[in-house]
Order: C-alpha cells, then sequence, then structure tokens
C-alpha cells in the first residue's frame, strides 16, 4: 500500500534532478534534495521521540521547510497540527493546549505568541532547524503506515471555547491527492502556485498534490499581489489557486495588463462567493481556463467542480453556470436532503451531505458533534443548495451561520464569546455582511445591559487583543431589542434583512 509519504520518495526516484520547491527568489530544491532532507528530519524526529501517533505542530509562514515538516510527518505516521498565524495569543495557547504536541516547529516572529503554552521541543525554523537536520540520516524511514492513521489534525477555528480538531486520516490525504489531479485538469509537465496557505487544507492537498505528480511549486511567504502578478505573467508558472479576494487584488493592480499570461493553462478559484462580474473581469484578463472548486474541505474535502468547459459554456452564452458550484466532485456521492435526510426534488433547496474517502474520521474528543457531522455515514457541513435540472448545484445558504470572509471560515459564537464579556454587553449577535471585496464582513449586534451604555468606540481594540485580525467586526451596530424566536434564540435571519433599528 502506498503511503502519503511515498508520494516525495517515488518522485525523487523519477525525477531526482527537477525542481520541486521553488521560492520567491526563483531558488529552488530538486526531489532528490528535498527528499534526503525530509528523511533527515524524520529520523531526527524519531531519535527525539516523536513517532506514529505523536503530535508536532506548526506555527508559520509558508516556505519549503514547512512542507519538509508536514512530509517528515507522513513518513514517520505522526500527526501534523497546522496553525493559522494569524491568531491572537490566547487562541494559540487554547489550540496547543487541545492538540498536546510532542514538538513546535515554530518562526521565531510567533515565538511570543507560544510563551506560556504546552509546546513539547520548540525548534525554530529561524536557524535551530536546520542544526536539527544535520543530527538525522538520509534513511528512509520503514513505518507501515495504515490509511485509517491519523496524520492531519485541523483546527476549524481559534475559539476561547471548544475548538474543533478535524481529524484526518491517510485515506482522507491519499483521496484529496487523487481527486485534485482530475478535477483540476492537470497535466504532468505543470508549474503551479497555490495562495491558499500550507494551515489551510486546500494548500495543502495542492501541494502535495503536486508532489505527487512529480512537478514543481511555487512557494511564497504569503500572497502579495504585487509578486504573484510578476509570477503569473513571467512565462514560467501555468496555474494557480486563488480565493475571489486575492483575484480582485490582482485584477485591481495597475500592471495587471502589462504582463504576459499565455503559459497559464488554469486559474482555480475557490473558498468564498465570487460574483459572475469579477470572474468575468478574470476571465477575459487571464485568458486561461477557469474552475471553481466547492467543499467543506478541512472536514469533507472536496465537494463539487465547476470545470473550464463550464466556464467556456457560461462564457459563450449560459451565464447561469457562473453562479453554479457545479456537479460532484471525482470519487464523491452527493445528495441533497430534507430535515429527516430525503432526497429533494430538482430545483428544491436541501442540505448538502457527501460519502467519499475524503471525508474525516471525526472531532477530536467530541463524539457527539462526530456522529451528528457523520449521521448515517454521510458528512454533512450544513451547506444549503438546490439542483437544477443539469445536475448543477447553487448554493442557497449555511445552515450553521459560518462567515467566510476573503477564503478564510470565521464561526460567530468564537466572536460572541469575546464581546459578551465586554463592560455593558447584554447580549451579542455575529452575522456576515456580504461585502464585494471579502466576499463577506463580520459585523456585531449589541444590547445593552440596563442602565448603561456600551463604549462602542472602545470594542476593536478590545476584540483586536482577543482575536485574529480577520474576525473583528467592521461594524458594532447597538440595538434596543434582539429579534428573537418563541424560545429567546436571536433570529439572526432578521439582523441579515435589516429589520431591525439601531438604539
Amino acid at each position: 500500500m502506498t503511503r502519503a509519504g511515498d508520494y516525495i520518495r517515488l518522485s525523487a526516484r523519477r525525477h531526482p534532478d527537477r525542481a520541486c520547491f521553488v521560492s520567491g527568489d526563483g531558488s529552488a530544491r530538486t526531489f532528490a534534495e528535498t527528499n534526503a532532507r525530509v528523511n533527515r528530519l524524520a529520523d531526527a524526529l524519531r531519535a527525539g521521540g516523536a513517532g506514529m501517533g505523536d503530535r508536532v505542530a506548526i506555527l508559520a509562514t509558508d516556505g519549503l521547510e514547512y512542507m519538509e515538516v508536514l512530509l517528515a510527518c507522513m513518513k514517520l505516521g505522526a500527526t501534523y497540527v497546522p496553525l493559522n498565524n494569524r491568531l491572537a495569543k490566547p487562541e494559540v495557547h487554547t489550540l496547543l493546549g487541545r492538540a498536546a504536541p510532542k514538538a513546535l516547529f515554530v518562526s521565531d516572529r510567533y515565538l511570543p505568541l507560544t510563551e506560556g503554552a504546552d509546546t513539547g521541543r520548540v525548534v525554530s525554523f529561524d536557524g535551530p532547524y536546520e542544526d536539527l537536520l544535520r543530527t538525522g540520516a538520509d534513511v528512509e524511514p520503514d513505518v507501515p503506515v495504515p490509511d485509517d492513521a491519523v496524520l492531519g489534525l485541523a483546527f476549524t477555528s481559534g475559539t476561547t471555547g471548544l475548538p474543533k480538531g478535524v481529524m484526518q486520516p491517510q485515506r482522507f490525504l491519499k483521496s484529496m491527492f487523487t481527486t485534485t489531479s482530475i478535477d483540476y485538469e492537470i497535466g504532468p509537465d505543470e508549474f503551479r502556485y497555490t495562495a491558499s496557505p500550507i494551515f489551510h487544507i486546500a494548500g495543502q492537498a495542492m501541494i502535495m498534490m503536486h508532489v505527487a505528480r512529480g512537478f514543481p511549486t511555487l512557494i511564497l511567504p504569503r500572497f502579495d499581489e504585487a509578486e504573484v502578478l510578476r509570477w503569473l505573467g513571467s512565462g514560467e508558472l501555468t496555474g494557480g489557486f486563488l480565493v475571489p479576494t486575492m483575484i480582485a487584488r490582482l485584477l485591481d493592480h495597475p500592471d495587471v495588463h502589462h504582463g504576459s499570461y499565455g503559459a497559464l493553462r488554469s486559474i482555480i478559484y475557490g473558498g468564498a462567493p465570487m460574483s459572475p462580474s469579477l470572474l468575468r473581469r478574470a476571465m477575459e484578463t487571464f485568458g486561461c481556463g477557469f474552475i471553481n472548486a466547492f467543499g467543506a474541505a478541512t472536514e469533507g474535502g472536496l465537494q463539487t467542480v465547476l470545470s473550464t468547459a463550464d466556464h467556456r459554456r457560461a462564457f459563450d452564452g449560459a451565464e447561469h453556470l457562473l453562479g453554479s458550484i457545479g456537479k460532484p466532485a471525482y470519487g464523491v456521492d452527493l445528495r441533497l436532503v430534507d430535515a429527516e435526510d430525503r432526497d429533494v426534488p430538482a430545483g428544491e433547496v436541501g442540505e448538502i451531505i457527501t460519502r467519499s474517502d475524503a471525508v474525516m474520521s471525526g472531532y477530536l474528543e467530541m463524539p457527539e458533534r462526530s456522529a451528528e457531522a457523520l449521521r448515517g455515514g454521510w458528512f454533512r457541513a450544513g451547506d444549503l443548495a438546490r439542483m437544477d435540472d443539469e445536475g448543477y448545484l447553487y448554493l442557497e445558504g449555511r445552515r450553521n451561520d459560518m462567515i467566510i470572509r476573503g477564503g478564510e471560515n470565521i464561526y460567530p459564537i468564537e466572536i460572541e464569546t469575546v464581546i459578551s464579556r465586554y463592560p455593558g454587553v447584554a447580549q451579542v449577535a455575529v452575522i456576515g455582511r456580504p461585502d464585494d471585496h471579502w466576499g463577506e464582513v463580520v459585523v456585531a449586534y449589541l444590547t445593552a445591559e440596563p442602565g448603561t451604555t456600551i463604549d462602542v468606540d472602545g470594542l476593536p481594540a478590545y476584540c483586536r487583543e482577543r482575536l485574529a485580525a480577520y474576525k473583528v467586526p467592521i461594524a458594532y451596530e447597538v440595538v434596543p431589542e434582539m429579534p428573537l424566536n418563541a424560545s429567546g434564540k436571536i433570529l439572526k435571519r432578521e439582523l441579515r434583512a435589516g429589520a431591525v433599528g439601531a438604539a
């Protein structure tokens, strides 16, 4: 049985001198060099007591070394825990406490966030990392890793309450590599970039698919529109993955029409809603194929795809397809069901449920939530959609009120928990408001305790100290009372509709 950790070894055997990872300055490491470094790291980790099932956390911006840690964990059967580098210190501590890692690989700039946390051995990428590699031997680990072994532990949020730790088994990762290779229409001689950070499964899956296929990946520390635009127009890149917000930033850059994009084969987009007008601008500017990828990726992998042929058809007159998320992805069994799990007919709204190999094992130490998400052997994330007579799906909302801002999943309960502790706040409800640039932005509605006035001007700084910047609301609306149902639950749909006036 091929292990996820075998892909780098097999590609190094086929293409030893081909570039594997390329940095922004153009420097590269070959597949042979990368495999040797990964072997040395795996050997050093094993000597330090990390093995099958042990957790290894990473807190850093994207880089070649980041991928080496993930690959070494795959070879050992260890569980890598990639942490969002935009989280606030309390959030980082919460997640490290949940993960209890044997080791933490971290960039120096993020070390202050980890002080006092449960980190295990700390290895800085800025110096000591290379020292650690020199202690290991270039030998292939002989570790049988079963497909149900949990290789990835991804936290869906940085909540101050109970974050959900998504357990991603080896079969999940291997299926993602295969599905993306097929549905993203990838050729054998590509050179691609993914703007999705490596702490996201989208970033990991894209890069690992490139590794498995044996072609190079451009890895940049973070998305910078000027640098990405330079690479897209360099005549070297054949494509990439971008979220709509990033595409908008590229199109608004003054140099966007100065590059030559003839080498581009496809741009894959996903992670947030994208307006048909923005999509049309992108297709006209870059002149390549476009693919829309949708899925509850962290827990349920890639679920639907709108292909390049579908986009061409839309461009030729079937414009309604520009609002579609496509059809079920390769190997994905998909249904739309009502509240009783009965299939709904075409044209009616139902909840998306899927069954495939690219589904999580469950949530860490949350058996009840796991059982509900995987009820009856079908995964459900709470996304609602309708299907037309041709089998194309169209999103209609999200059952769980999750906010997607620029490709980042935001869970309102995190923000509500923080704001509820602010002086004078009686009730708080957080919603997503549509935004042309971000897709959605965060807005908080508040009611004041009787006889008090909320210091709204102090709320932004209060939230920035306790939450990642992208989770901080852009507006705080104080209302006289919250719209409630008969059981006292806040009716967020009325807040979204603007049915509640300010106090």
